[in-house]
């Protein structure tokens, strides 16, 4: 099975590095040197890691054979991407690769049925389950513990207990301002 591991970013400096958009909770294994990695577009790849820093909080890479900002800046918005044994579990508890994510059925604390998960969105600061809802809308799950309570991947399902609105448009209107002001 392929995952998405990363996505490169602009050149860094004229010998070849670039950085990465990190999209992988084990960057430690999946964005070693020596790490082969296919690409999308296929074309810019395989790319082979050839050595990696960490420089002002953010990940740059060399690869073999890119030896200039030229060639660097050519790979820009390439995927990374590695091959994992689809067996294969994270490491963390409460840790989930997204292909054991996508089509788990969503429901409430109480059972209603909210739909099935079709998509992860990997954004800067969390990550949203996209849930397709019977109707055919979908909905965005922040996949955070508060609201997503329960992955029980025995029974096929995640259990969400949904702030007032997420689900519905009956948002409850909280408003710090005093009435008789």
């Amino acid at each position: 099975m392929q995952l998405v591991v990363a996505r490169i970013g602009r050149a860094h400096g004229i010998k070849g590095e670039v950085t990465v958009e990190v999209r992988t909770d084990e960057p430690e294994l999946r964005l070693a040197p020596g790490a082969v990695l296919a690409t999308d577009p296929a074309s810019a790849g395989p790319l082979t890691i050839e050595a990696g820093r960490v420089h002002s909080g953010r990940l740059l890479l060399r690869f073999k054979g890119v030896t200039d900002r030229n060639a660097a800046e050519a790979l820009r918005n390439t995927l990374l991407i590695a091959e994992v044994d689809p067996e294969e579990l994270p490491e963390g508890e409460d840790e989930y690769y997204d292909h054991q994510l996508i089509d788990l059925d969503v429901v409430t604390e109480d059972g209603t049925e909210v739909g099935r998960i079709t998509e992860i969105s990997h954004l800067p600061h969390q990550d949203l389950l996209i849930v397709g809802r019977p109707d055919g809308r979908e909905v965005m799950i922040p996949f955070v513990e508060e609201i997503v309570t329960e992955i029980d991947l025995a029974r096929q399902r995640a259990v969400v207990a949904p702030p007032p609105g997420l689900l519905d448009d009956r948002a409850e209107v909280v408003s710090p301002k005093d009435d008789n002001a």
